[in-house]
């Protein structure tokens, strides 16, 4: 929970205090500027997995470590820029001014890569690719080829978050440009999958997202012109918000949010895997459970933001989320293996593929919809649970965001690469289950951090309510494991 009470300011805070209560009609701008943002960077993602993969190949294996490359630079962009460019840097490096640069840089490492890729291709050709070498020179060429364009991906949130507070419509309004910016990444992925892809080519899609990126890139720098004039405190930012210290359990709550992006991508991995056998392995089918599952994302961010507002205790519902998610992982997992495989509809029927599509959109909404609504609404309930009252809204945002992003990276390359072949697709289901559990526990004992703040009980009851709670999580999460069947191999 932020903590509410009054402290001490100081001039420049409070200054800065009246800038930003005062936004006027720019933020409704800043949740354009970061749709525009995440359509462009789904039009990359899509692009470049096609590239890498007629380079290093289409397996699990491959998908994995390019998820992870991709995840890896976010991660790594949303930390570096709380390094490089720390709050309190003037009205030079404006909020909005570093994001214009970072999509301008966005932009031309597209574009470089489109040319870089076929030649890196001629490398890795020339090297091994069988064994373990083979694997390790495959994760270098996805790393050298994704890592300096996700890195400036990744910066891209936490710079825009230092135009809010760390107050609770602040941090809500983090959520609210979170969830923006999945809301223009599942446009890019449908525009990039079924036109751009379909009519035109990867030059053309990847000349596309640059036009976005620059688009955008101007319009933030005008916006940072009309917010200099409408609020000309506002260049002057709190040096203070880095020394502010975390709040109490915020460190278990960024573990809580890493384990659910842990079980959100190894869903991803599995859950590909096996609609792309219902389905058909094209880029279309890719496109469709991309979009999906970002789409389940974006709404459940959009909810997860206006919960987290207005709950006393946002870490309760974000225990809550990963209960339900547990929950939705079976559901998934007995639709896979015992109701999308035999509904009796023939796809063949019809030869207009737009009603294929269609057919196809359906199924994955109805397997994979609810599971993803529940991760997506745990990255905002994440941010107003682990914020303190003053912190640098950039730190928060970033670190959250990295924690969550550090374990997309574990799931992606601990499922492709160990448990899909070692357990099945049913043991790793199973796993998911439990990894949901194991988040909801740690979000639980990040409110046993805060005494105050457990929801029921007396100072003499609650350890014993405490274990009782988690010891049920265990039991829903036990339950729910013995649903889960096998694919049917027929």
């Amino acid at each position: 929970m932020i903590r509410r009470e009054a402290a001490v300011s100081t001039p420049v805070e409070v200054v800065s205090k009246q800038a930003r209560a005062r936004p006027g009609s720019v933020f409704p701008w800043l949740l354009l500027l970061l749709a525009g943002s995440g359509c462009a960077a789904l039009i990359y993602e899509i692009v470049w997995f096609q590239l890498l993969q007629l380079v290093i190949g289409s397996s699990a294996v491959s998908l994995g470590l390019l998820l992870a490359a991709y995840m890896g630079g976010l991660c790594l962009g949303s930390l570096l820029l709380l390094r490089i460019i720390p709050a309190g840097r003037g009205a030079l490096w404006t909020p909005l001014r570093i994001y214009a640069a970072l999509e301008l840089g966005i932009a031309a490492l597209g574009v470089i890569a489109l040319f870089g890729v076929p030649l890196v291709g001629r490398i890795y050709l020339a090297g091994p690719t069988t064994g373990l070498a083979g694997l390790v020179l495959r994760g270098v060429v996805a790393i050298a080829c994704l890592l300096p364009p996700t890195v400036l991906m990744g910066a891209s949130l936490p710079a825009i978050a230092r135009w809010v507070e760390t107050t609770p419509k602040g941090v809500s309004r983090l959520g609210l440009l979170y969830s923006a910016n999945i809301a223009g990444a599942v446009l890019g992925c449908l525009l990039a999958g079924f036109y751009l892809l379909r009519v035109h080519d990867m030059a053309v899609a990847t000349y596309t997202a640059a036009v976005i990126n620059t688009a955008v890139a101007g319009l933030a720098l005008a916006l940072a012109g009309f917010d200099r004039q409408r609020n000309p405190e506002r260049g002057e930012e709190r040096t203070a918000g880095n020394r502010v210290p975390r709040a109490p359990g915020a460190p278990l709550v960024y573990v809580a949010i890493a384990l659910s992006g842990l079980a959100a991508l190894g869903a991803e991995v599995v859950w590909t895997r096996l609609l792309s056998l219902l389905l058909g392995a094209t880029v279309y089918t890719f496109s469709i459970i991309l979009a999906v599952f970002l789409s389940g994302l974006w709404a459940g961010s959009g909810v997860g933001s206006f919960v987290g507002r207005r709950v006393a205790r946002p870490g309760l519902a974000l225990a809550a989320c990963q209960i339900f998610a547990a929950i939705s992982i079976a559901w998934t997992a007995f639709h896979l293996a015992s109701v999308l495989p035999y509904w009796p509809v023939d796809p063949w029927l019809s030869t207009n593929p737009w009603f294929n599509f269609d057919l196809d959109v359906t199924r994955c909404f109805r397997a994979i919809f609810p599971a993803t609504l529940l991760w997506g609404a745990s990255f905002p309930l994440a941010l107003a649970a682990a914020a303190a009252e003053g912190e640098d809204p950039g730190r928060l945002a970033g670190e959250v965001y990295a924690a969550n992003t550090a374990g997309s990276i574990v799931g992606a390359l601990v499922f492709s690469l160990a448990l899909i072949p070692a357990a099945g697709t049913a043991g790793s289901e199973r796993l998911l289950i439990w990894l949901a559990g194991a988040a909801a526990a740690v979000a639980l004992a990040a409110l046993a951090v805060r005494n105050a703040s457990w929801p029921v009980g007396s100072p003499r009851t609650r350890p014993l309510i405490r274990t009782a709670a988690l010891a049920g999580v265990a039991l829903i999460a036990w339950g729910l494991t013995a649903t889960v069947s096998p694919f049917p191999g027929r």
